[in-house]
């Protein structure tokens, strides 16, 4: 399923389990959703299920969210003293989308008790007491932690919460992190349970000691590991340390949250020649959480790190900040200089992460998922150096290879549906969901014979591709939308996917980008046998001399125009 027909799915209010292998595009596909919401004026819940995921999304736990901590139990006295904490009452009854990120790590019990706190609270059977509930995630990677003398916990699709929500699939299947077809393979094999010897053979081929690699980041199952390397390879350098101390604004509690969840560390010490690696997504800027590079020099005047990456650029790095946000704002935040050292990290701060290239050790792997994820960080084999490697770094739980396949099969189902529903009643639907979460579009959602009071109507806010659609609709090309609109071409692009989503235009209204030149170039390669799927190839095909903003408009009006009666290409350059 593409991004932008889970994007549709999302926005008719479905509960959906949004899924799909690593650079699949999860992340975005909930980002430009909860953008959308919020254009709207509706202000989902953002959850995950460890600490470290929602510091990336700028989210509560779901534990906090839902007022249970670290109860593995909830009795009808708890729920019932639950109910009269105002502050937990006012937030269940005033959100309508409740995301829930990093789905593989929560157990089907606790997912259990939130379900039965959202009924209690919001004074409802339904599952999750009425909300929408949004589950992403990708049940390959790392499963729910229990304690030594504890039993293995469920996943969450295992849950009776699970069940009643029958959340609607939606598997992603574009690839925007892998882009080595071996590689991919591989991968593919190691997800569905059918690794043979010619892919243990390009495995075991990536095998070198780790002493011979000494400018790229480790991968280890134990902190314990991490920790020893990165204070030993400090250690060795020359020079004057520089210490940089996070400081926190806000609850107490809700600070202790970030710093536990956030990859920069409470205290960062530094000095020129550390490896170091970039903890944030600031694609302005150059790096995105993974990016790597090496202490160059500090600045005279504010000490902060010059930072060369691996490419040659060099950044001076400034503090950033962390945030949990709930209710519709800021409720506590932490600032840092978004760096780690980088010598060596943990498989499981690494989820989210995309690596040119890592050395992985697996030979102490111990649970499912540890050796897909790892693997997966890297987009490429030729950047994937392998260390130890054990059974178990190779083996995915038979459960969830199980279900994997129903989720694919439900997923498949439910884009045919999408397909059959036409325009304005897809349209309709959203607009309606829109509604019954008290955003833009008027309506009433009733609750048995008895309406809610309805809170005063909010000022219709004008959708953000709306100028876009109608400078499409008065024949503009991209580049005069960038320059009328002052926005970028991936801006644009993103408003392009959403009205084609909701078919507020077609094919004929697009026609007139057919002969932007380069366009046609483009559409050349892709019928020679070179992948719209994949963007980092075809910019390759041509020597970086089309940027991807332009590939990615080539593949829209492809994959847009091709299968339209009446739409036709200009006629191929001899050239």
């Amino acid at each position: 399923m593409l991004q932008t027909d889970a994007l549709a799915i999302l926005k008719t209010g479905r509960n959906v389990f949004l899924t799909g292998q690593p650079g699949a595009g999860k992340s975005h596909t909930v980002n430009r959703y909860v953008a959308y919401l919020r254009s709207c004026g509706v202000e989902p819940a953002i959850t995950a299920s460890t600490g470290i995921a929602a510091t990336h999304i700028n989210g509560l736990t779901i534990h906090s969210w839902a007022g249970i901590g670290i109860k593995k139990f909830l009795s009808r006295n708890d729920l019932q003293e639950m109910c009269v904490v105002s502050r937990l009452v006012k937030r269940m009854n005033g959100t309508s989308v409740l995301i829930i990120d990093e789905i593989s790590m929560l157990s089907g019990a606790t997912l259990n008790l939130v379900d039965q706190v959202c009924q209690s609270l919001r004074r409802s059977l339904q599952p999750f007491g009425g909300l929408q509930v949004v589950f992403v995630g990708d049940f390959f990677q790392l499963p729910p932690v229990s304690r030594a003398d504890e039993p293995m916990p469920q996943f969450a699709f295992m849950s009776d919460a699970w069940q009643h929500a029958a959340p609607t699939v939606c598997y992603l299947s574009e690839q925007h992190r892998q882009e080595d077809a071996t590689f991919l393979n591989i991968l593919s094999a190691l997800r569905n349970g059918s690794l043979d010897e010619d892919h243990l053979r390009h495995l075991q081929a990536r095998q070198i000691k780790r002493e011979e690699t000494t400018d790229i980041t480790t991968l280890f199952p134990h902190n314990a590991d991490v920790d020893r390397i990165n204070a030993t390879h400090l250690a060795k350098l020359l020079g004057k340390e520089q210490s940089y101390t996070m400081a926190g604004h806000g609850a107490p509690p809700l600070i202790e949250q970030l710093k536990r969840g956030c990859l920069s560390p409470d205290r960062l010490v530094l000095k020129v020649g550390a490896r170091v690696m970039f903890t944030k997504n600031h694609f302005d800027e150059g790096f995105v959480n993974g990016t790597t590079g090496v202490v160059k020099d500090f600045a005279h005047d504010s000490k902060y790190p010059i930072v060369e990456l691996r490419s040659g650029r060099r950044i001076q790095v400034t503090p950033d900040t962390w945030s949990i946000d709930g209710d519709g704002r800021p409720l506590a935040s932490v600032i840092q200089l978004p760096l780690r050292l980088a010598w060596a990290m943990t498989v499981h701060k690494s989820q989210g992460m995309s690596l040119d290239a890592a050395f992985v050790d697996l030979g102490q792997a111990f649970a499912y998922g540890q050796g897909y994820v790892a693997l997966s960080r890297v987009r490429t084999l030729a950047g994937l150096f392998l260390g130890g490697l054990n059974a178990r770094a190779l083996e995915v739980d038979e459960n969830v290879l199980q279900e994997d396949a129903k989720f694919l099969e439900s997923s498949n189902a439910a884009q045919a549906e999408l397909l059959e529903i036409n325009a304005a009643d897809l349209l309709a639907k959203h607009e309606g969901f829109v509604a019954n979460c008290g955003g833009t579009t008027s309506g009433f959602k009733l609750f048995g014979d008895k309406a809610p009071r309805l809170k005063k109507a909010k000022k219709v806010k004008e959708p953000k591709w709306q100028k876009t659609f109608d400078l499409i609709l008065n024949q503009k090309t991209i580049e005069e939308i960038c320059e009328t609109l002052n926005r970028q071409p991936s801006t644009i692009m993103d408003h392009l996917d959403d009205l084609l989503a909701l078919k507020k235009i077609a094919a004929s209204d697009l026609a007139h980008l057919l002969f932007i030149p380069g366009v046609n170039e483009i559409h050349g390669a892709f019928e020679s046998g070179l992948k719209p799927e994949f963007l980092k190839p075809i910019y390759e095909h041509f020597n970086g001399f089309y940027g991807y903003d332009l590939i990615r408009l080539a593949r829209l009006l492809y994959s847009t125009t091709s299968s339209v009666g009446g739409t036709t290409r200009p006629a191929k350059s001899s050239s």
